[in-house]
């Protein structure tokens, strides 16, 4: 009994402690983004932000689309030749894409390289007090740092996402025209029979969101700093940790409650 009421008061403090998280990660945001309609606003960061959030991680993000369109071809290639349906190729391969494998692994991929840079550079911030030397200036650490990392993340990884599901369909359509025998005029007219407007909003709604979750884990995690160097390691680690648990959990209610039907 004893053993078992202890499991009981882990699991419940764990809990609480998830839920605590999720309300200040919340209030964070709606402090952020009530500050972000509200003068002054910093163009010239926002700007910044959308190179270091899109820009410079088109790379990994194509290389990863490409990868595992690829990849996703050929594994339905071999599933599909079980029951004589190989010519199912270009229409699963292109809707997997769109509505769950480009959003997704482009939200992981921007969410381990942006999350973490985003929580670096804010956690030093504050472990070295600059954030305290920007409030003594008389500037709003929310409307300088915050807002313009949640607005670019927002905008910028639905570009990310059209680009990484054009590149997955490339990997798809490469692997399938040079080593599984299909006819490239073929494969193109399947796939744009196949694709619907409802699979490319339901990919651009879950880019969106998981954009905002990725800048959100980093700058909160961040902003929350303390304990030095030590604490900016923690920061960084978190960030990354809650961006991927988050976005996994969105593109689940996403799929499940908005696009399910």
């Amino acid at each position: 009994m004893r053993l078992a009421a202890r499991a009981l008061v882990t699991l419940g403090a764990f809990v609480l402690q998830g839920l605590a998280a999720l309300g200040g990660m919340a209030l964070f945001a709606a402090t952020a983004l009530g500050r972000a309609v509200r003068p002054p606003w910093y163009p010239a960061r926002l700007l910044e932000q959308m190179a270091l959030v899109g820009w410079f991680s088109l790379p990994v993000v194509g290389l990863t689309a490409l990868f595992t369109g690829a990849a996703l071809a050929q594994q339905v290639f071999v599933g599909g030749s079980r029951f004589n349906a190989e010519s199912t190729v270009p229409a699963i391969t292109v809707i997997a894409v769109v509505r769950e494998l480009g959003p997704v692994l482009a939200g992981l991929m921007v969410a381990g390289r942006v999350s973490s840079a985003m929580a670096a550079e804010i956690a030093t911030m504050r472990v070295t007090e600059q954030l305290d030397a920007l409030v003594t200036l008389r500037t709003d650490p929310f409307r300088y740092l915050i807002a313009p990392r949640l607005v670019a993340a927002t905008l910028v990884l639905p570009l990310l996402v059209i680009v990484a599901n054009a590149i997955g369909v490339l990997g798809g359509y490469l692997i399938a025209t040079t080593r599984l025998g299909f006819n490239g005029a073929t494969y193109l007219v399947t796939t744009a029979r196949y694709l619907e407007w409802e699979d490319v909003r339901s990919s651009l709604v879950k880019a969106a969101v998981f954009g905002f979750i990725l800048a959100l884990a980093g700058c909160y995690n961040g902003f929350r700093s303390t304990g030095g160097a030590a604490g900016v390691g923690r920061a960084t680690t978190n960030a990354v940790v809650v961006a991927f648990i988050l976005i996994l959990l969105a593109n689940l209610v996403i799929t499940v409650l908005v696009f399910g039907q």
